[in-house]
């Protein structure tokens, strides 16, 4: 029965971070920019945070949920703000700057993880997506116990962390290939695509959850 949770946990976490959202788009840059550890340990913070989204969902903690139904307009523009001025500084950043870095062995593996973590729990629309897929896959019964939770969501973790491990590797890959000129279209062309999605995401969102 536990091997069960822990299956459906997996996939849950890997279906849900596989979307190349903003965030995916950014821990490629960073694969190819400072290489395949960063690259994960920024998945890894997108990871703990869907995590947290799916403790709140999978406990059906509704308090939670109502405190961010009720500010979730601020919230959103908030994250929308906070992406925004991450792809204007990707857009600007120097490849060269950041190669020396990694090369004087300067590479914060926690910034990377820190970042992005705080970053996807800007986003709490995660909540209602893990909801549906818990609900989808039957996952989440009436009477399971804490522990089969606890294996379901630590299953939701590790499916997410699978997927932003594959992602670093294959990406990293493609790393030894792409120069310096490369690299800084890539920052360019990374830079924009956030900002493009971000104003995307934020005006469907605005369409779907109309002012009173």
């Amino acid at each position: 029965m536990n091997l069960q949770y822990i299956l459906d946990g997996i996939i849950i976490g890997f279906s849900a971070s596989v979307p190349l959202g903003p965030i995916g788009v950014l821990c490629i840059q960073r694969t190819l920019n400072k290489g395949r550890l960063s690259g994960f340990f920024s998945g890894l913070g997108a990871a703990f945070s869907d995590t947290l989204y799916a403790i709140i969902a999978g406990f059906s903690l509704s308090f939670i949920v109502s405190f961010i139904e009720e500010r979730l307009m601020l919230i959103q523009i908030f994250g929308a703000l906070v992406l925004i001025f991450l792809g204007v500084r990707i857009f600007l950043s120097n490849p060269a700057v950041q190669l020396r870095k990694q090369k004087k062995g300067k590479g914060n593996l926690f910034q990377d993880f820190i970042s992005t973590f705080f970053i996807t729990i800007s986003n709490p629309l995660a909540i209602f997506l893990f909801l549906a897929f818990f609900a989808s896959f039957g996952a989440v019964k009436p009477g399971d116990n804490v522990i089969n939770h606890l294996i379901l969501i630590g299953g939701v973790f590790g499916g997410a962390s699978l997927w932003w491990f594959i992602l670093s590797s294959v990406i990293n890959l493609f790393r030894s290939k792409i120069n310096l000129r490369r690299l800084w279209w890539l920052n360019k062309i990374a830079g924009t695509t956030i900002v493009v999605l971000v104003v995307i995401a934020f005006v469907i969102f605005l369409i779907d959850s109309p002012l009173d």
